[in-house]
């Protein structure tokens, strides 16, 4: 009995020291995790592919920034007008989706990237309409998604408030995605969008017209919480490795309508 029990101890000691050392090599074998927080309707920065993965020009670059870091990517969808409520509350890593640089955000103590694309907005109607300018919106209704730099920029009395002021009304969206159904729907007349979202919406569509008057100069970069000056580092350390070893300019050659307002290609 005695011989038995000896047995059955070492087999459990056995077993045990296994599956520590499973859990060891498990643990180790765990490769950090970064969510990246992105409008998912956001094309061609950020939006869910035909195959029901996310996808887009920030999502492409992160995910490539990730592989060079040895780091698991999460994306997580964020609701545009709260993204830095999300951010703050660590429901992201960052923010990082066609997002403009404003100087409220770096005095609110956020950790800014470097810049890297250029951005104007435009106004987006049907041919038919008849609106050829952004003077012809006088009386009309005009839609623009929540959070948006464009909305900010149409209630800032020294942007173009004043230009808001001749609208019948302005209409806050959600999503961009929601102002293009109000204007496919003819619930709107125009709408107030960043160009590239403008271009990737109408392209290869009928009866659309950009009136391209690059009605406010902005620039798109990432946002960290105030303490991740370290994270942010690493992340732009690791798009710096894709633009040199040409990683970066294949990723943005599958998205051509944004390629020449990219600053790490000019």
């Amino acid at each position: 009995m005695k011989k038995v029990l000896a047995i059955l101890l070492a087999l459990v000691m056995v077993f045990s020291f296994a599956a520590c050392g499973e859990k060891e090599e498990a643990a180790e074998n765990t490769a950090p995790k970064f969510i990246m927080g992105i409008d998912p309707e956001y094309p061609p920065f950020s939006y869910l592919g035909d195959d029901g993965e996310y996808t887009g020009f920030d999502v492409d670059v992160c995910r490539a920034a990730c592989a060079k870091l040895g780091w698991e990517l999460e994306i997580f969808g964020v609701n545009w007008d709260e993204k830095l409520v999300q951010l703050d509350a660590g429901e992201c890593d960052c923010v990082w989706a066609g997002m403009t640089l404003l100087p409220s955000m770096a005095e609110a103590g956020y950790v800014l990237s470097a810049p890297y694309y250029d951005n104007t907005q435009v106004i987006l109607v049907k041919e038919a309409s008849g609106i050829k300018t952004s003077a012809d919106l006088a009386g009309k209704d005009v839609a623009v998604q929540l959070g948006t730099s464009g909305e900010a920029l149409l209630n800032d009395e020294e942007g173009l408030a004043d230009l808001k002021n001749t609208f019948n009304q302005l209409i806050t969206c959600d999503s961009f995605l929601k102002c293009f159904a109000e204007l496919d729907g003819n619930s709107v007349d125009a709408v107030f969008v960043d160009a590239p979202v403008a271009k990737s919406y109408a392209e290869g569509k009928e009866g659309y017209l950009i009136i391209d008057e690059q009605l406010g100069a902005e620039q798109y970069g990432i946002a960290f919480r105030n303490a991740d000056q370290a994270l942010c580092d690493q992340i732009e350390a690791a798009v710096a490795e894709l633009v040199a070893d040409g990683t970066y300019a294949e990723i943005a050659a599958k998205y051509p309508d944004i390629v020449n307002n990219l600053l790490f290609l000019q």
